[in-house]
């Protein structure tokens, strides 16, 4: 079953707005009833394929019965989550979710880390980052977390400068030295591969830049350094669930052997599987 996305800037108000400080639907079974099927939200690539290899492969010889439902942004899995219409979540990095507690008062733990789905730089119009010519639009995720991520990789690469250890909080106001004038233009990250159109270059964040049939491993001009890197996707709750049962074992199934073989074997590169 797929969910779409709200439309129209009110609805998605009154979600936000709903979710508040509210605790998960006092309805909503618990994670540790042995007949409880476990509702896990998730962007469609990659987390909906892998947590489809655990429903398929791993979870019926632990007991776990798993309802996968997909959603096309980063908002709504939150929201749901907090009102108590899933059980957990799977599609964000720790540095989002903090980011996303803060600002609409969630209370949401980062349980267990799967893998890394590294940002990078792509273009239909150049093949080196070295190309960028003066006056370029390079669109950037409109996030907080994932502009600062995005800066921070032109900046590893040399396009801009930043302020001294602003490192990923960074937003336009900490560049520094733009020596080739580019202007930056903020969008929803999952409009990014879209914008490939109609600008020179975009930072696409992992997941988006995979279900538009990118490669990031062979096709990004600069892709993000996978080492000490913080932005890990993995597993989250609501607080206090995070020791549940059925919780625990499936946050071991997502870290399982047989899961980072599939990470590996199926998105050659393109995902790495946590450490």
């Amino acid at each position: 079953m797929k969910f779409h996305r709200l439309v129209g800037a009110a609805a998605l108000a009154l979600s936000l707005a709903a979710c508040g400080t509210s605790q998960p639907a006092t309805e909503t079974k618990s994670a540790e009833s042995a007949d409880t099927v476990l509702k896990v939200g998730v962007n469609p690539v990659p987390h909906a394929e892998i947590l489809n290899f655990v429903k398929q492969n791993l979870a019926p010889a632990a007991g776990l019965k798993l309802e996968v439902v997909e959603f096309t942004d980063y908002v709504q899995p939150n929201v749901q989550l907090q009102e108590g219409q899933l059980t957990a979540n799977y599609f964000q990095h720790r540095p989002y979710l903090d980011d996303f507690n803060a600002s609409k008062g969630t209370k949401l733990t980062f349980v267990a880390p799967v893998h890394l789905e590294p940002l990078g730089l792509y273009s239909k119009k150049l093949t080196n980052v070295s190309a960028l010519a003066s006056g370029a639009t390079v669109a950037v995720p409109n996030d907080a977390t994932n502009l600062g991520r995005a800066l921070k990789l032109l900046a590893d690469n040399g396009v801009v400068k930043l302020k001294d250890g602003v490192g990923t909080a960074a937003t336009e106001r900490d560049v520094t030295d733009n020596p080739k004038n580019l202007q930056f233009k903020p969008l929803e990250a999952a409009q990014l591969p879209r914008s490939l159109e109609d600008v020179d270059a975009a930072v696409i964040n992992g997941n988006y830049a995979i279900e538009a049939g990118l490669k990031p491993a062979s096709q990004a001009l600069v892709l993000e350094k996978t080492e000490g890197n913080p932005y890990v996707n993995g597993l989250v709750v609501p607080a206090g669930h995070e020791k549940d049962a059925n919780i625990v074992t499936l946050g071991k199934l997502l870290q399982d052997q047989k899961v980072k073989d599939f990470i590996q074997q199926k998105y050659a590169g393109s995902v790495i599987p946590a450490q």
